[in-house]
């Protein structure tokens, strides 16, 4: 960060995004026209669920229902559809396929996806606050309510997609990284005001996980790549050697996200059916052992699933074979293919054995190590997971950035 500073576009570039930051945190705490804040944070506390969720991604600001209370997570959710969606349609398949138009083309959608989920989630958040009387408003202002919500996360892509254009790191990662650390002081005062237990032993397992999460994250397998001499018009190129990286985490915390969303589903339907209720909190409490055993069970199927969509071996094989490329002692084609398949989920077997076991870490310290919500919720499995690669790549990019001015002083 001192070598970042004294180069000017770096610190340009960290000004920047620090000032967006700024304006989204003051964005977290203006509330939406006629809302009653107070009645809002009480309801979500008692409710928890899939509230939770969605309100450590906005930063809090779900339990205020300000301006920015939907978050980035529209945006993330019509990125992951659009993945998703280029698997099974296949004019998306083929922009992919076209380079930047074709990514700028999918982005299009992608923001168009997004303000159409936002006005969805506005119109469910609205309705649903209305029905339990925590949300006093005629036709008019509930009108008012969902236009401005859905504005606030139209804004929110916006400043992201600015910081990742003039600022330093990905907009929309840095935004939701932003949003996690927001419930680190609670964390730390939970810990300070903790037993004596928990404040030894704290932060020896806060630091023991963040150092595993570095560790896996920045594990991958490299798969050594050969390229043969062939003819480019009059002239021979040389071939070369270079390798394939294959990380071990290749899905990230996508099936993080996905599991958590889908078990928090049922208690939060059951608010609607009364009946079920019962049956909901035998089965469904998050710190009970079938609870963490079907989390567990969805985080490493997701895993497999969502790194399937990301990596295609049949492709990869393909490109290798039409760039002149092989793998020593393995022919090219179907073979390659089959190759990089059985690597593949080698590797992705331990990584989402992995995720799985720092995604069920909070309940087990909350069960059995005597420590509290807050402090779980500071070291909990997607907050890490998220906060250690959105650093990550940030101190990437800042590296490269000084590293090319580096180069070009050289040169000159």
């Amino acid at each position: 960060m001192a070598n970042a500073w004294r180069v000017p576009e770096l610190r340009r570039r960290v000004l920047f995004t620090a000032m967006v930051l700024a304006l989204y945190r003051l964005g977290s705490w203006i509330p939406s026209p006629g809302v009653n804040a107070d009645s809002i944070d009480q309801y979500l506390s008692r409710t928890g669920g899939i509230f939770n969720l969605l309100n450590l991604f906005s930063g809090g600001a779900l339990s205020q229902f300000s301006v920015f209370a939907l978050g980035i997570m529209p945006y993330v959710t019509a990125s992951i559809i659009l993945q998703l969606m280029t698997v099974v349609v296949p004019r998306l398949s083929e922009l992919q396929k076209e380079g930047e138009s074709g990514y700028a083309k999918i982005n299009q959608y992608t923001r168009y996806l997004t303000v159409v989920l936002s006005a969805a989630q506005a119109l469910g958040y609205a309705f649903l606050f209305k029905n339990q009387g925590v949300l006093e408003a005629n036709s008019g202002r509930m009108v008012l309510i969902i236009v401005t919500l859905t504005v606030g996360s139209t804004l929110l892509m916006w400043m992201g997609e600015q910081i990742t254009k003039r600022g330093i790191g990905n907009g929309i990662s840095i935004l939701i990284f932003a949003s996690i650390l927001t419930s680190l002081p609670l964390g730390v005062t939970a810990w300070w005001n903790g037993g004596p237990m928990e404040r030894i032993f704290f932060p020896l397992i806060a630091l023991g996980i963040v150092a595993s999460v570095v560790f896996v994250q920045e594990g991958q397998r490299r798969i050594p790549i050969q390229y043969a001499k062939r003819m480019v018009g009059r002239r021979m190129t040389s071939g070369g050697s270079t390798y394939m990286p294959l990380r071990l985490l290749m899905a990230g915390v996508i099936p993080v996200i996905f599991a958590a969303a889908v078990l928090a589903f049922p208690p939060t339907v059951a608010q609607y059916f009364p009946q079920t209720q019962d049956f909901v909190n035998t089965y469904f409490q998050p710190g009970d052992w079938l609870y963490l055993v079907i989390e567990g069970g969805m985080i490493i199927v997701f895993t497999f699933f969502y790194t399937a969509v990301q990596f295609n071996p049949v492709d990869q094989a393909d490109n290798l074979r039409k760039h002149g490329g092989y793998i020593p002692g393995i022919r090219p084609g179907p073979p390659t293919a089959q190759y990089l398949d059985r690597v593949l989920t080698r590797l992705t077997l331990p990584g989402s054995l992995f995720l799985a076991a720092v995604a069920v870490a909070p309940s087990l310290f909350i069960r059995y190590g005597g420590f509290s919500q807050a402090n779980a919720r500071a070291l909990g499995g997607t907050s890490v997971l998220i906060a250690v690669g959105v650093a990550l790549d940030t101190m990437r990019q800042m590296e490269s950035q000084m590293m090319m001015r580096n180069y070009e002083g050289f040169l000159r």
